[in-house]
């Protein structure tokens, strides 16, 4: 398996829901989740909680995540009736050299490499919401959820980001910040820097839609060698 290392991005001032975890399963292989608690749905506590059951359950393949997550909406749902406790959530699992996406909502997992970048689940930029039809906790039965499998070739990238990262940011601004970064750390300091720089302005690129969107910001950024 190949080595990697990584850096996190976090700041929850603006509603506190926001969560994230990064999880050394041994042998150069890892867990990488963030979620986006949905704003006025309980979302902090949601996504809190889900970030406990993933650091805490058996994760060894792709099957036990989408196992963990099913529990976790049931128990969601009696309690919220799909109006409470919701949140999105984006997984990255890297085992036997293979990454395995598995995500619900609208936060992103973008691979970049050193010529181009795709976008593996979630969706970047402007103000569309999640629609609380598609987070964890909203529906009795687990929805569909987003899955792809793919094999990690030398000197990929992989970013994980919420809405506050991905509103006030172009996705191909994203990927030409993380490809020329000479670190994860790097990485997310320049887009850290950048975001606070709109949020002083107020103002994003017109094709965002202008005015700049305050949310939590969340990011995992994560280099192979």
């Amino acid at each position: 398996m190949a080595a990697s290392n990584f850096s996190t991005l976090q700041d929850n001032s603006a509603h506190g829901e926001d969560s994230l975890l990064t999880r050394d399963l041994g042998n150069n292989e890892f867990l990488d989740v963030v979620m986006d608690g949905v704003t006025g749905h309980g979302g902090g506590d949601a996504s809190r909680e889900l970030m406990e059951a993933l650091s805490q359950g058996d994760v060894n393949t792709v099957e036990d995540i989408i196992a963990i997550l099913a529990d976790v909406n049931d128990e969601f749902f009696q309690v919220g009736q799909g109006r409470f406790l919701l949140t999105t959530v984006s997984a990255a699992l890297y085992r036997g050299g293979r990454l395995h996406v598995v995500a619900a909502g609208d936060s992103p997992i973008f691979l970049v490499t050193k010529d181009s970048h795709q976008r593996l689940c979630g969706r970047a930029g402007g103000f569309l919401h999640v629609g609380v039809a598609r987070a964890i906790g909203a529906a009795a039965e687990l929805g569909d959820l987003a899955t792809v499998e793919l094999e990690v070739e030398p000197g990929s990238r992989f970013v994980l980001a919420t809405d506050g990262v991905t509103d006030n940011m172009h996705a191909d601004e994203l990927a030409e910040i993380v490809r020329s970064s000479s670190s994860p750390d790097q990485a997310t300091q320049r887009v850290e820097e950048i975001i606070s720089e709109r949020l002083v302005e107020g103002r994003v690129p017109e094709t965002l839609g202008v005015r700049f969107r305050y949310d939590d910001r969340t990011a995992i950024v994560r280099f192979f060698e």
